[in-house]
């Protein structure tokens, strides 16, 4: 829409104020007086020559390589362009040689027209198909980030399934009392996932929300040798982040730092201030990962901050004394 009006206010520029002031040029008022046929006829071809090159758009066809178009299209505007520049003058008084001199004047005249309407039209054409490439660039980079986007929602979405679903069968084979209470959380994260994940950002207490259902649930199937430390704070709870950002490093946490009969400890911390997000998590290594593991959860965040907060972002993970570290910085405005 934007690009359409633009489009029109140069026309009507051109129309209104660079086309007369150009025609001025040449002692028009006489013109009109000695020559009013043709001075409307070139009036009238100048206008339709103009729009002619804004219609057809040559740099479009030009990339298009649709140079028979091209050269047909210039082979009919020179032709009437010459058949202008040779129109009759009316007989008079006047010698042959200032006839002819008057001639020689007025066909340089009508190709000096010609050719500043050409390169205006065409400088304005061309301008425009520059503008329409980088702006369809931009759209399919863009249309393309949403998409990886959605893939990496989509990859992440089964992982967490997964890691609940065998946590809920522990629980069934144990016939823990407890089962009931983690199928109602688990319903409540299904919930969020399928309600809110749909949306490019959610509000922060929404996704620390999430995180606390999270947790509960992988409380349950825990002992008391692990121990969970979740602390959170925010100044603004409606700031957005992309849903879901923050579960993997959680998820990693419970799936390698946990153990049924070892002492480990599990630490959380998400800080909200001005703006800036703060995330850590800590963790005892009590499962090694797989050599050929790829940490898909981790990649996937990495790459949806590299197209969400390009260069606004730090992320740090590391093994230290037998503890997994997470840093996460986000300059979320």
């Amino acid at each position: 829409m934007k690009y359409a009006k633009i489009a029109v206010y140069i026309d009507l520029f051109f129309c209104i104020i660079i086309l007369p002031l150009i025609i001025m040029l040449v002692p028009v008022d006489r013109w009109i007086v000695h020559h009013p046929n043709f001075t409307l006829i070139l009036i009238l071809y100048l206008y339709a020559l103009y729009f002619t090159y804004r219609k057809i758009n040559i740099p479009s066809l030009f990339i298009q390589r649709k140079f028979g178009r091209i050269l047909l299209l210039l082979g009919i505007l020179l032709g009437i362009t010459e058949l202008i520049s040779v129109y009759p003058l009316p007989e008079n008084s006047d010698s042959s040689l200032t006839i002819n001199f008057r001639r020689h004047l007025r066909a340089q005249t009508v190709w000096f027209f010609f050719l500043i309407v050409t390169g205006f039209s065409l400088s304005i054409s061309l301008s425009f198909e520059l503008f329409r490439q980088i702006f369809s660039k931009q759209e399919l980079e863009t249309e393309k980030d949403k998409a990886e986007l959605a893939l990496y929602k989509a990859q992440i979405n089964p992982h967490f399934l997964f890691n609940t679903l065998n946590t809920l069968y522990g629980l069934i084979l144990t016939q823990s009392d407890r089962t009931e209470s983690a199928f109602i959380k688990f319903a409540n994260i299904l919930k969020y996932m399928y309600s809110q994940t749909t949306a490019e950002t959610i509000a922060i207490s929404n996704e620390i929300d999430y995180i606390r259902q999270y947790i509960d649930l992988q409380l349950l199937r825990l002992n008391r040798h692990t121990r969970v430390t979740f602390e959170h704070h925010t100044d603004n709870g409606q700031i957005q982040i992309p849903p879901m950002i923050l579960i993997t490093f959680v998820e990693n946490a419970f799936k390698y730092g946990t153990s049924s009969d070892e002492d480990c400890e599990i630490f959380i911390r998400i800080i909200v201030k001005e703006g800036v997000l703060q995330f850590e998590t800590e963790n005892d290594i009590m499962k090694e990962k797989p050599t050929d593991d790829s940490a898909i959860g981790i990649e996937n965040c990495r790459k949806r901050l590299e197209l969400q907060y390009p260069n606004r972002f730090t992320l740090s993970v590391r093994h230290e004394n037998r503890r997994f570290k997470t840093r996460l910085t986000i300059h979320l405005q």
